[in-house]
């Protein structure tokens, strides 16, 4: 499936705020947030975090990517 016109910009679009959200997850400012001795289920609060962050970003990332377009929004990809 090729990504043309309006489609693409929007894609490109989402790309980059998903990166621009990987930053900001994983900038020391944040990460300090996590920094602490408590613990989830016996682990580390900050590898959880970061376990978790890094999961639901490449999670977006392969909703992004692997997304169908519906023929009714993309009169285009009808045939």
């Amino acid at each position: 499936m090729k990504v043309r016109g309006p489609r693409r910009r929007l894609l490109t679009q989402r790309l980059i705020a998903l990166f621009g959200a990987g930053v900001l997850l994983f900038n020391f400012p944040l990460l300090k947030l996590w920094l602490s001795d408590r613990t989830v289920w016996g682990l580390p609060l900050l590898p959880v975090a970061l376990f978790v962050a890094w999961a639901v970003l490449l999670a977006w990332l392969a909703w992004l990517m692997e997304r169908r377009v519906d023929p009714r929004e993309d009169p285009r990809e009808q045939g």
